[in-house]
């Protein structure tokens, strides 16, 4: 793969034009773009109340997945610079106009990364994939592909916020977003179908990364930028390089920002970040020096995740140059951050370790999950019956409730399913609960 071929202004939907700024005033680049219109769209706000970790807040703040987003944006673009200051120096690439946009193009992908997810986070695509195998959804089986199947009995968050990002919606003559190539290739950490996702030994097939509707745009998108092909059937790419320090990005911030949420809930004091944190810290006599100079305990704890996601950032930008040959032919078959040598592999094992036993399995965040799968589960009950085979009086008033753009652009049975799951994933974790209450009888609206 080469860079000159990799990044490309050339928007999805309006083919044929590769200019970097859309006038001669040079406000803005495509990229730069790129990123306006995801911050501005109503996928994006709606991310203000979809919980990250723990339940959304009363007087206490913690992250939601917008607040989420705009740090891995920020993480992103530091990494995308970095790689900008050491590709400049390739005699072969100084004067190629589009390579000092590569901080843009990865920060944009990265505010993208989590439009897909629903409802409850990963609770949410659990109780979807769920109603298809376990429950009422079993039914449909029968009705379509053993790949449209796939997809929906392994509901991807990474998928969704593909065809979010590039599915034409009923009532639209385009994407709503109408991305560069080049930031959406980024975004796709996992570029194959649903039937060969899962794939463990692969980076590349770990997950999936478009639904069966999104392949052949995804296959355009490839070929558009040169990024290798790894099989044809089922459909399977290598990864756009960019797409590393996307998921480092959010790696990152993974490891270090649910931390200082659980510092600020309680679960863990002062001395316990500082043990889980102290080897990512770089050189620990001069920090621990100003750590203790600081009076207030959130300061302390925001001073540690500063200097945390600061050394992250510079040694995942290590090893991304380091392997970049690699990288370049579709031969890098790891993470970043999980090639990262030692310490920093053990301080992340161990935060991962406890994070799990004393942050993911914390009750509120049990209650949450368990909450999301009876909500997400029981609007699926109501709503995908009524749009599949309902006739009668209330599976009519059902499908009133469902916004006409997610109407089924044709009356197949799986795009029928996905107009409905197009509809339920994208809600907030608030409204979830208020129309599931509101159908089930358990509340009234207001007059």
């Amino acid at each position: 793969m080469n860079w000159r071929q990799l990044l490309s202004a050339e928007r999805l939907g309006k083919e044929g034009d590769t200019k970097l700024y859309e006038n001669e005033d040079y406000a803005r680049s495509q990229f730069q773009r790129d990123y306006d219109r995801i911050i501005f769209s109503s996928p994006f706000r709606r991310l203000q109340n979809k919980t990250q970790v723990f339940p959304l807040p009363g007087s206490i703040f913690v992250h939601n997945r917008l607040t989420h987003s705009l740090e891995v944006a920020s993480v992103g673009r530091s990494l995308g610079s970095i790689l900008y200051t050491h590709l400049r120096k390739d005699p072969d690439l100084k004067d190629f106009y589009l390579l000092p946009e590569i901080g843009n193009i990865v920060s944009a992908a990265c505010l993208a990364h989590d439009l897909g997810n629903p409802s409850f986070g990963h609770s949410g695509e659990k109780a979807i994939s769920r109603y298809f195998t376990d429950g009422a959804g079993k039914i449909y089986q029968d009705k379509v592909s053993e790949m449209q199947w796939r997809d929906l009995t392994n509901f991807e968050g990474n998928a969704n916020a593909f065809r979010i990002l590039t599915h034409i919606f009923h009532g639209k003559t385009e994407s709503l977003f109408a991305l560069t190539y080049s930031t959406l290739s980024a975004l796709v950490k996992y570029p194959c179908e649903s039937i060969i996702g899962g794939n463990k030994a692969n980076i590349c097939q770990k997950k999936y990364g478009f639904f069966a509707s999104e392949t052949e745009t995804y296959r355009k998108i490839a070929e558009k930028l040169g990024i290798l092909t790894l099989q044809e059937l089922p459909f399977s790419c290598y990864r756009h390089p960019l797409t590393f320090l996307v998921e480092a990005a959010d790696d990152i911030c993974y490891y270090i920002i649910d931390l200082e949420d659980a510092h600020r809930l309680g679960i863990f004091n002062d001395n316990d970040v500082w043990e889980l944190m102290k080897d990512l810290l770089g050189n620990n006599d001069e920090t621990l020096t100003r750590y203790q100079a600081i009076n207030d305990s959130n300061d302390k704890i925001s001073f540690l995740r500063a200097k945390c996601i600061n050394t992250l950032i510079t040694e995942c930008s290590a090893i991304f140059q380091e392997n970049l040959p690699s990288i370049m032919r579709g031969e890098f078959n790891a993470s970043l951050i999980g090639s990262l040598p030692e310490p920093y592999q053990s301080a992340l094992k161990k935060i991962d370790e406890i994070s799990v036993s004393k942050v993911y399995n914390f009750r509120s965040v049990v209650e949450k999950e368990i909450a999301g799968y009876k909500v997400m589960s029981g609007l699926l009950e109501e709503f995908i019956p009524a749009v599949m085979e309902g006739n009668g009086h209330y599976h009519e008033k059902l499908r009133a409730l469902i916004p006409s753009q997610f109407t089924a652009l044709d009356k197949s049975p799986y795009s029928r399913i996905q107009s409905v799951l197009d509809f339920v994933s994208g809600m907030t974790d608030l409204y979830a609960v208020e129309l599931f209450r509101k159908i089930k009888g358990i509340s009234f609206p207001a007059v």
